[in-house]
């Protein structure tokens, strides 16, 4: 049985809502294709958030971040996304997401997007 890719982020009611503490998810098999050449992108997607009233669902991030296996995407593009639709899903107090992509072309290339709740 396959389980198909999802661009939708489900959430959970964050357990200690009166607690200020952080989630770390590492997604070291990020892919994607480059969108001008079409080869395969590999990377690193390392997501860190302080919840506010939600997190985010892993098997659901897990699906989403397969929904771009078959997409071109450009580094800088794919971070920033990943980063606005966490924020849209669970509405953390701060969030940051680091993609760490391999080496293509002789260079590897690391973008970091970060998030704060206005107060």
């Amino acid at each position: 049985m396959s389980t198909k890719p999802s661009k939708h982020l489900e959430t959970f009611p964050n357990p200690q809502p009166g607690r200020e503490y952080t989630i770390r998810h590492v997604c070291p098999e990020y892919t994607a294709v480059c969108p001008i050449t079409g080869q395969p992108d590999f990377g690193n997607i390392i997501i860190t958030y302080v919840p506010d009233q939600k997190c985010v669902e892993l098997k659901s991030l897990k699906l989403y971040l397969w929904s771009f296996r078959e997409e071109g995407h450009f580094y800088e593009e794919i971070t920033n996304r990943i980063l606005d639709d966490l924020v849209a899903a669970c509405e953390p107090l701060r969030a940051t997401v680091i993609g760490q992509f391999n080496v293509r072309g002789g260079i590897a290339s690391t973008v970091i997007a970060r998030y704060e709740k206005p107060k």
